[in-house]
């Protein structure tokens, strides 16, 4: 069962739109805090959200109960990897959170999903399915699973979407995300114009600041926000 209580950063200044963030297999919210608080100090009217992984037996690790959004066989994953039951009990608990910050008063064109890894995964996923239409999509070293493509109805053309990837990354190789930017350009037939793809030279399967730096201004950009001149 998802957790239900999110760790929180506070927008800084008047709150105007809402990042929900998550993470990757065997990490936790808190590991993500400190990257997530500098991305904060330069994007204040941001809120940010960090749910919390369920911990549960992961394949990969010979059934090792690790936080993880969905069971994995291998790394990189198959193109037959899918765990229907956590799959469907994660894409609901992201679906649930979208639906509290638009409680809350955010108005979804003001809510971006950003995940790594895994949770890139999970992100796309949802973004791709969701009845809302969100603010955008960041994926970094993520990938589409595709078994999950079945069930992609997207009812917004013009979501925009985020790729990094590291050069060096052997968990989720580079090409995931090359194949993934394909399918959103070549099937889905989205815009040229709302695909973002960078890639990191010397970048294992984790994120640096250059990204980081990358995926402030792209959130600057497509949620019309003005940078900290003085700390960028």
């Amino acid at each position: 069962m998802l957790t239900s209580n999110p760790l929180r950063i506070s927008a800084s200044a008047q709150q105007t739109a809402t990042v929900i963030f998550l993470h990757g297999l065997g990490q936790t919210n808190v590991g993500w805090h400190n990257r997530i608080r500098w991305m904060a100090t330069q994007l204040p009217n941001i809120e940010w959200v960090l749910p919390q992984a369920p911990t549960r037996p992961v394949s990969l690790n010979g059934g090792q109960h690790r936080s993880s959004w969905f069971n994995i066989q291998s790394l990189p994953p198959s193109c037959n990897e899918w765990d229907e039951a956590a799959m469907a009990s994660s894409i609901s608990g992201v679906e649930a959170w979208i639906q509290a910050e638009v409680h809350r008063g955010t108005d979804p064109h003001r809510i971006v999903l950003m995940g790594f890894s895994q949770g890139a995964a999970l992100s796309l996923l949802v973004a791709l399915t969701t009845l809302h239409e969100l603010g955008g999509v960041i994926s970094l070293a993520g990938w589409i699973p595709h078994r999950g493509r079945e069930q992609i109805v997207h009812t917004e053309p013009y979501l925009p979407i985020f790729c990094g990837h590291g050069r060096s990354d052997c968990e989720i190789p580079t090409y995931y995300s090359e194949e993934a930017m394909a399918f959103l350009r070549d099937v889905l037939r989205l815009p040229t114009g709302f695909l973002t793809f960078k890639r990191y030279e010397g970048l294992p399967h984790a994120v640096n600041s250059a990204e980081m730096y990358d995926v402030v201004i792209w959130l600057q950009s497509v949620l019309h926000l003005l940078p900290i001149a003085n700390e960028m």
